[in-house]
């Protein structure tokens, strides 16, 4: 069928029928990683036959014999608050007060991180 008189849909990923579903796994079956190159931000504007505004999307197209999907993606994009006060270290500073400033569990001696052979490791040959 010529794609010019298929019909189209949008829809969320998680609202997807039991066949579009198997059809999107197939596509992609390693999940995000797969349908990475594939992502495209959609951002509709106001929609003609209510007025609304449309918030950006990011989605992927499954196409059949009759139809093509598009198969909106939930995608968490990072908060520009967040990513300043990374910038800024803040989240640094937060971790260290949490932890302690000294670095030791008990505030006495400091862990011994620079002698590594002292640790155990799953290749240990104490089992053989």
């Amino acid at each position: 069928m010529n794609s010019d008189t298929k019909h189209r849909h949008v829809i969320s990923q998680e609202n997807l029928p039991a066949e579009i579903a198997s059809l999107f796994n197939e596509k992609y079956p390693k999940g995000f990683s797969d349908l990475l190159p594939d992502l495209v931000k959609y951002s509709p504007g106001v929609n003609p036959r209510t007025g609304k505004t449309i918030d950006p999307f990011y989605a992927v197209t499954i196409e059949t014999d009759s139809d093509i999907y598009l198969v909106k993606i939930k995608v968490d994009i990072d908060n520009p608050e967040d990513v300043e006060r990374w910038l800024e270290g803040e989240e640094e500073a937060e971790a260290e007060e949490v932890a302690g400033t000294n670095g030791t569990p008990d505030g006495d001696t400091p862990l011994p991180d620079d002698n590594i052979s002292q640790y155990g490791g799953d290749d240990d040959s104490s089992d053989a």
